[in-house]
């Protein structure tokens, strides 16, 4: 389990139990029936705090989700395909919430075009694990959008990339980062 941060502290507002929160938290939550507890135990806080707090910074916009963060090449899922989608604008905000409540779709969300060596506006990922698994999928989601889409590519992941949020330096690393800003 991971907590995706997305605003640094001093815009955030965090104060030092917040940080505190986000520092324990930011490799990922203990993987135990109560990573609350863990967290809390581990900053000097009750399990109940620490989740009122990590709801509170992530209706300030300070933490975006608390999401599972799997490794699908180590699910047996090695086809791992960025499908971007030329999608008529006037449909995409319906067509987006469609594609992505299919599964299989473990992302999906609108980006800007690019014309004329981009013309993509929706991306969806999708995890195989072959690339005919892949391709069967990308054809089912191209069948929804229907006469709305004109156009698709399939980009295939060639390496692991480490996957992080923010991480906020610690201690005296801190106030050394600080003072140089």
């Amino acid at each position: 389990m991971s907590v995706a941060t997305c605003v640094p502290d001093a815009a955030g507002g965090l104060d030092a139990r917040d940080r505190a929160i986000v520092v324990a938290t930011q490799a990922g939550l203990p993987l135990v029936p109560d990573p609350w507890d863990a967290v809390g135990r581990a900053t000097g806080m009750s399990g109940e705090e620490v989740c009122r707090r990590l709801q509170a910074m992530q209706a300030r916009g300070v933490i975006r989700r608390v999401a599972a963060v799997p490794n699908h090449y180590r699910l047996g899922y090695v086809a791992n395909g960025m499908t971007v989608w030329d999608v008529d604008d006037a449909e995409i905000d319906r067509l987006g919430r469609e594609i992505a409540a299919l599964e299989g779709v473990s992302h999906c969300y609108r980006r800007p075009r690019h014309p004329p060596r981009w013309p993509y506006n929706l991306f969806a990922m999708l995890h195989g694990h072959s690339r005919a698994e892949v391709e069967a999928q990308a054809e089912r989601l191209r069948e929804r959008l229907g006469a709305a889409c004109r156009d698709h590519r399939i980009l295939y992941s060639s390496r692991i990339l480490k996957k992080t949020g923010l991480r906020l330096a610690e201690g005296r690393e801190r106030q050394d980062t600080e003072r140089r800003a």
